[in-house]
């Protein structure tokens, strides 16, 4: 099984991409964990999330999610701008189809946070792809909008991707969504026994068995009243009632904003 974007933070005995490892951070944590994929949603309507991008490879296998934050620049996870070659991935942008997208673009640089500590833990899993060339703007594709504030407990927020509906499924070719809610960061910690990998950095969702993320969705936009808060990070596969963790892009908004800066003289 090739390295995907759902590396479900694997910690203990985990499989991180497929392969498995031993993680002895992984406290009393001993089951398989994996990315994240959306189960328990529904089909999304046509152009309901017009900053969504989906991430694949050269053969057109979708492994990951990310938005579209301007005209050359995509925001995703870390893992997901690090687990393909980049001569290998190409990003489809305009679409609900996955397989018919309203533009095809390439990457020619990834920027992914320099304490990303990837493989065990996937704190600060955050990463920027720099396209070769400029995304056309319309109606079905456009940039996402930053929250500056960060959702309360009990807060709905939305989830979009095109990742698998159930464990060891395919990924979806449609654009799937479903509503989750914001939990407490330290019954988050709880239910996840104090887990290292849930840090000042992630958002936590759970509403209820058979519903959360899954194979395929890490990457992607939790929104929350029209702007964007969370990048899928990793779970427990998938929906079986525990929590799902998101990069928290309010927490790392002036990394995101230093990045761009820095690159703004860059030849394109």
């Amino acid at each position: 099984m090739p390295r995907r974007g759902f590396i479900w933070c694997l910690i203990a005995l985990s499989l991180v991409l497929g392969t498995s490892i031993d993680v002895t951070r992984a406290k009393r944590v001993n089951r398989k964990l994996f990315d994240n994929r959306i189960v328990g949603g529904q089909e999304a309507e046509e152009g309901a999330a017009p900053y969504q991008v989906s991430i694949q490879t050269a053969w057109r296998t979708h492994f990951c999610g990310g938005v579209i934050l301007s005209d050359r620049w995509i925001l995703t996870a870390g893992h997901c701008a690090k687990d393909f070659n980049i001569a290998d991935v190409r990003v489809a942008v305009g679409t609900n189809d996955r397989l018919s997208p309203g533009q095809l673009l390439f990457p020619d640089e990834i920027r992914v946070h320099c304490m990303y500590d990837v493989p065990a833990i996937y704190n600060n899993d955050i990463g920027l792809i720099h396209l070769n060339e400029s995304i056309i703007f319309n109606e079905r594709t456009q940039i996402v909008e930053l929250s500056h504030q960060e959702p309360p407990v009990g807060a709905t927020v939305t989830l979009t991707g095109w990742g698998a509906p159930e464990l060891n499924w395919p990924t979806m070719e449609r654009l799937q969504t479903i509503n989750l809610t914001i939990i407490d960061h330290e019954e988050c910690r709880e239910a996840w026994d104090y887990h290292d990998g849930i840090d000042i950095g992630h958002l936590c969702t759970l509403t209820r068995d058979g519903e959360g993320a899954c194979s395929g969705d890490s990457g992607g936009p939790l929104m929350w009243e029209g702007k964007l808060v969370g990048l899928v990070n990793w779970g427990r596969p998938c929906g079986v009632g525990m929590p799902d963790m998101y990069a928290n892009t309010i927490y790392y908004r002036d990394w995101i904003r230093r990045t761009l800066k820095n690159c703004k003289n860059r030849v394109n």
